[in-house]
């Protein structure tokens, strides 16, 4: 994998990535030339039009990472693939149109951007054909080799056989537990030199699993393993790398403390996180009024009271706020205002509600709390004071997460369905975490571009 602003991308996708962007420019290139010759029109070199074809690409790109062009799903079924990648590219076009309007000296013309759009969509395809087993092949896999023969071990033998998986387990290790789980493992007793041992083996890194580590780290051998150039991981950073989650079974306090992240050093990204807030706030608000009171006025005509309503929230550092939302539900949705979990297909949703909710509509005045402060576009989604009084108690770490502005998209919210129970809270928790923990700019960026997977196919909507 390769680290990108805190955040790690793997090299099966950045290596698609480069290709698709080069491919791209491509198409942009043939669809001007195939065009030019049909009207006669004097070829000039490509330097010419560089621009124009960077503007193309770019675009494409980035409406393609949106719409989840390269997530393990696109990764594995070529079907799957070629639907994101068909609507990403016409996305990129739309967006492009503007970009066109507002800088023309970027534009390609509309017969030009009609064929290299076509062109795109068909090399773009047939390039994940011919890699389709590839990428997915041992050769793009880091081979790892686990210390430890128990629970821990089992865990990242089920994580290596999903779908996706970047990484192949080439060698168990029991280090002498009492609950060995691991058939294959070989005892440590039978390896007389562990570093050789793990360099035959060809692995690039060496991840301790072991259940108990109170007098039983084996010091000698990781550092021999590490002086042979091979990468040692503990069981949690390792899953937080593989899972873009922070593992609530395996965590302590003193990891949270020693390993890297939650950075104060992050002043100046903080100031353009605001001002992001506030620019993006107030062009949304402006932008989907209409849309806002013409919902409103929906959700007036089909059922009696209000149509938005203000509901209590926790935001930074536990410190309560209202949340202003286009009520969704009925108006006797809770009795005596005692907080309930929103189930899937809840009854106490309205014709009106469940259209604004897979559409995110409902969100959208949370823009005047993005505006005021009290939110931020990105950040973990603000709970209401009742659940978090439970959950606290219930979940260790829970508190941490407040120790980031809450917001209407999050890490959490493009990775995992609406919660509804205490284990999902869980499961949530440690995406929010993993965000209050690798906080940078860039994270934002790639929230808010995953956001539009969620709105376009919005899985788990409630």
């Amino acid at each position: 994998m390769i680290r990108l602003f805190k955040h790690y991308v793997p090299n099966a996708v950045l290596l698609l990535g480069v290709l698709d962007i080069i491919l791209l420019m491509m198409s942009a290139e043939f669809g001007w030339t195939i065009r030019a010759a049909q009207v006669g029109m004097a070829i000039e070199p490509v330097h010419t039009r560089l621009p124009q074809l960077v503007s193309f690409a770019l675009a494409i790109e980035i409406a393609m990472v949106g719409v989840g062009v390269y997530s393990a799903e696109s990764l594995q079924s070529i079907r799957f693939a070629a639907v994101r990648l068909t609507v990403g590219i016409a996305l990129g076009v739309l967006a492009l149109s503007a970009v066109y309007f507002i800088v023309p000296a970027f534009s390609l013309w509309r017969s030009n951007l009609l064929y290299a759009m076509a062109l795109a969509v068909v090399s773009l395809v047939l390039l994940r054909i011919l890699l389709g087993k590839t990428l997915g092949s041992q050769a793009f896999k880091r081979r790892i080799v686990v210390l430890g023969a128990g629970a821990r071990a089992e865990r990242l033998r089920q994580l290596s056989r999903r779908p996706g998986a970047g990484f192949a387990v080439v060698g168990y290790v029991s280090m002498s537990e009492s609950n060995r789980v691991i058939p294959e493992a070989i005892a440590r007793d039978a390896i007389y030199n562990l570093a050789d041992h793990v360099v035959l083996l060809n692995a690039s890194e060496v991840v301790l699993a072991l259940e108990e580590r109170r007098n039983a780290l084996p010091l000698k051998d990781l550092l021999r393993i590490k002086t042979t150039g091979v990468h040692v991981n503990d069981t949690s950073t390792f899953l937080e790398r593989e899972t873009g989650r922070v593992d609530l079974d395996s965590v302590n306090p003193s990891w949270l403390i020693f390993s890297d992240g939650f950075s104060s050093g992050r002043m100046l990204s903080g100031v353009f996180k605001r001002l992001f807030d506030v620019l993006a706030s107030l062009i949304l608000l402006v932008f989907t009024l209409p849309l806002i009171l013409a919902t409103a006025l929906a959700i007036r005509i089909e059922s009696k009271g209000a149509a938005f309503y203000r509901q209590r929230r926790v935001g930074l550092y536990g410190v309560p706020f209202d949340c202003i939302k286009l009520r969704s539900m009925r108006t006797d949705a809770e009795v005596a205002g005692v907080a309930v979990w929103a189930e899937k297909d809840d009854p106490r949703i309205t014709r009106i509600g469940r259209i604004i909710r897979k559409l995110r509509i409902d969100e959208l005045p949370q823009c005047w709390s993005v505006l005021k402060g009290e939110m931020s576009f990105v950040g973990p989604r603000p709970e209401r004071p009742q659940f978090v009084e439970d959950l606290e108690t219930k979940l260790p770490y829970y508190a941490e997460r407040h120790m980031v502005k809450p917001g209407i998209t999050g890490w959490a919210q493009i990775n995992y369905p609406y919660g509804a129970s205490i284990e999902d809270s869980r499961q949530k928790l440690e995406y929010d975490l993993y965000y209050a923990k690798n906080y940078s700019p860039f994270l934002d960026l790639l929230i808010l571009l995953q956001t539009m997977r969620v709105v376009l196919w919005p899985d788990g909507a409630r």
